[in-house]
Order: structure tokens, then C-alpha cells, then sequence
């Protein structure tokens, strides 16, 4: 179903893992059929590429849209990957991109953030991220981002992924001047999850609200729970 006129939207983020479960399958229709549970307009997936050789998607690209009625968004780096450092973006026909800036991030491990600006109901900027073990490593991240969007003309913006921040009350200082940090439920380990590695960020002209997404029995599609938000215009 293609978007339709709304002042609201439903985003999701998600670390898939490569779809590898809990139960150490790795499963990828278990995935898309997790994904269209959501019933979200826009998904930021983690870790949606393999890592070795030309990063491959670790996704089947001719059945997503099918499956989840969602269509990946052209930031890929080669004709084979989903996304960029495993960051790929999901979205209802009719979202499209209309700016577009790959960011290698600073630190010993190899990560990335995507900064897409979408055609959508309102003006909107999407933000993908995966942030580094470290939190040294994550405050440069941080850092860089911030920079990167400086360069940009302003926006609405939205900020997601997986932080690999267990704090609530440190480790995202870089953006509590000028964005809004969504207070959301735990996500990790999935099965019990205590921690909130996942988190949605969000500039100020935006209102977010966090939804509850569908729970499975038995063992979990990836090691993280997905974050589900409802998002308004000011």
C-alpha cells in the first residue's frame, strides 16, 4: 500500500543481527515477517549486511517488499549490499530520497551513519546509525554526526539505531542540547532484555511517541528487541 497523505508516521529501528536468532538459525523470512509485524512506514535496520567480501545483504531483496509491503531505499555501497556499514533504511511506497550523505564514523572498529533526507508528508531527516563498544569511541561518533549535520540546511530530524549505550544518564551528552532523547523500553538481550542499546533521538520541531511492538514465543529473531515510535509534526 502506498503512503498516504498523514501528518503522521510510524518508525521502527531494529539490530537484525544478519538474522541470526536466539536459537542460533539464522533465519531471514523470520525477519521479514518481524519487520511486517511492526506495520511501520520507515525501519533503520542494524547490522543488515554481512561484513566480509562486498558486504552482501543479509536480507533477501526481491522478497522484502513482498513480505513486509516495504521497500529498501537506495544507500547501499554496491549493487549488493542493503545498506551502508550494515545500517539500511525500509520504507512505504512513496518515501523517497532526496539527499543523501554516507559517513564513515572515527574509532578502531568499523562503523557508519547514513544522514538521508526523505520526501515524505513534511520534511524530514532519517539518521541511521550503528555506534561503536566503546564509549570513547562513541562520544568522537557522536562528534561527528553532530558535525555532519551542521554542514546541512536544518531540518526535522530523527536520529536511530543502535546506540550500544546501556546508560540513561551518561554517553549521550553530544546530543541533549539540541535534540530530544526518547525515553525507551530495553532492548537487549532480547529474551530479557534489561539494557537500552537501541534509542531514537529527535530535533525539538518533531513529537515522538514510543509504541509497543509484537512480542514472539520462543526463541527471538535477533539478540535485540526493535523500537517502535509514532512519529508527529510540530
Amino acid at each position: 500500500m502506498a503512503l498516504e497523505s498523514t501528518s503522521a508516521l510510524r518508525l521502527a529501528s531494529w539490530n537484525i543481527r544478519k538474522g541470526l536468532g536466539t536459537d542460533l538459525r539464522r533465519d531471514a523470512d523470520r525477519v521479514l515477517a518481524g519487520i511486517a509485524a511492526l506495520r511501520a512506514d520507515i525501519v533503520a535496520l542494524q547490522e543488515a549486511d554481512f561484513r566480509l567480501g562486498e558486504r552482501p545483504s543479509a536480507l533477501p531483496r526481491d522478497r522484502i517488499a513482498a513480505v513486509t509491503g516495504l521497500e529498501p531505499l537506495p544507500i547501499g555501497r554496491n549493487a549488493v549490499s542493503l545498506g551502508w556499514h550494515g545500517n539500511a533504511l525500509l520504507a512505504r511506497p512513496g518515501i523517497r530520497v532526496c539527499g543523501l550523505e554516507h559517513l564513515d564514523l572515527p574509532g578502531h572498529e568499523p562503523r557508519g551513519a547514513v544522514i538521508v533526507d526523505l520526501e515524505t508528508p513534511a520534511a524530514l531527516r532519517v539518521v541511521a546509525v550503528h555506534l561503536g563498544l566503546l564509549r570513547a569511541a562513541r562520544r568522537r561518533q557522536l562528534d561527528a554526526i553532530r558535525t555532519a549535520l551542521q554542514r546541512h540546511p536544518v531540518r526535522p530530524t530523527v536520529i536511530l539505531g543502535d546506540f550500544n549505550e546501556r546508560s540513561r544518564r551518561v554517553g549521550l551528552g553530544r546530543f541533549a542540547g539540541s535534540f530530544a532523547i526518547l525515553h525507551t523500553s530495553p532492548t537487549f538481550p532480547s529474551r530479557r532484555p534489561f539494557l537500552p542499546l537501541d534509542r531514537i533521538v529527535h530535533s525539538p520541531d518533531l513529537e515522538l511517541v514510543p509504541l509497543s511492538h509484537p512480542r514472539t514465543v520462543g526463541p527471538q529473531a535477533s539478540d535485540h528487541l526493535p523500537l517502535l515510535a509514532e512519529l508527529h509534526w510540530r
